[in-house]
């Protein structure tokens, strides 16, 4: 564990800084996941995931399960509609912990975060927000020319100040060719095994999914438990309110009782005092 202050000023610890990353890349895979809640933050961090991926918005609740993981806050391109925004949310969620800050928006929102001393991840290939301005959701530099376009965006994201890139559904062999000639940390989701860090949704991950994109690889089968689970809940909701009807629940367990007698001296209090409704 490296101990480190926080944006905000606040000591911790964590299993990876930023400098450890950089000198990973090429020696190295790191593993990313999601999480939404400190339950499945806390389970990433006790399988030994290395990398959170979060939206801003959860950040509290993930650092919660997960304070010594190296997470990164997404800054959802909706929910910031001014650059001012933009710089305000990410030194609001580094100053609560966040590690890194994610955007998809322009080179310029990149540069402005990145001049406050942020780790800046940027994100190039098939943007699904962004999907529309190649055609919807397809695959990415499959040819060598769209390869050299996306060489020559992740030099503009790198020169405006990100320290890494997220690349999602971009072909392997251009990752291979152009990984290494940036100084950039390559985060692959869909988009093969050459990046730096491998990253899978912690849904698709655990089976969790249910209509998984192509990329995806299920290790468990949480839906097969999911499915079981809410039918033990249906099973529950309908004997308790048939409880309920039958006068069975609640019961002396499950009730607190007055003290001997002094429900006698209720009664009599009761019955001397001006009626409730009258």
């Amino acid at each position: 564990m490296k101990r480190i202050y926080t944006y905000g000023g606040y000591p911790a610890t964590r299993n990876l800084t930023v400098a450890d990353i950089k000198a990973g890349k090429g020696k190295r895979k790191f593993v990313q996941t999601t999480a939404v809640n400190r339950i499945e933050a806390a389970a990433a961090e006790a399988t030994g995931i290395d990398h959170l991926s979060i939206v801003d918005h959860d950040l509290v609740e993930v650092r919660a399960g997960a304070p010594n993981t190296f997470t990164t806050a997404a800054l959802m391109a909706s929910d910031y509609e001014t650059q001012k925004d933009i710089l305000r949310a990410g030194i609001r969620a580094a100053a609560a912990g966040a590690d890194a800050v994610y955007t998809l928006r322009s080179f310029k929102a990149v540069e402005l975060l990145a001049d406050e001393g942020l780790a800046v991840q940027g994100h190039l290939g098939l943007v699904p927000r962004l999907s529309t301005q190649i055609g919807g959701l397809r695959a990415y530099g499959r040819t060598a020319d769209e390869a050299m376009q996306l060489a020559d965006d992740l030099r503009r994201l790198e020169e405006a100040g990100a320290y890494a890139v997220e690349l999602e559904c971009v072909a392997d062999e251009a990752i291979a060719e152009i990984s290494p000639r940036t100084g950039l940390i390559t985060h692959s989701i869909g988009s093969g095994g050459a990046a730096d860090v491998i990253f899978l949704f912690q849904d698709d991950a655990c089976g969790d999914t249910v209509d998984p994109p192509r990329h995806a690889k299920a290790f468990a089968d949480m839906a097969s438990a999911r499915v079981q689970l809410e039918a033990e809940r249906m099973k529950g909701l309908t004997a308790y309110r048939a409880a309920v009807l039958n006068g069975s629940y609640p019961y002396a367990a499950t009730s607190i009782s007055m003290k001997p007698g002094e429900q006698d001296k209720l009664r009599e209090a009761l019955d001397k005092r001006r009626p409730f409704h009258e």
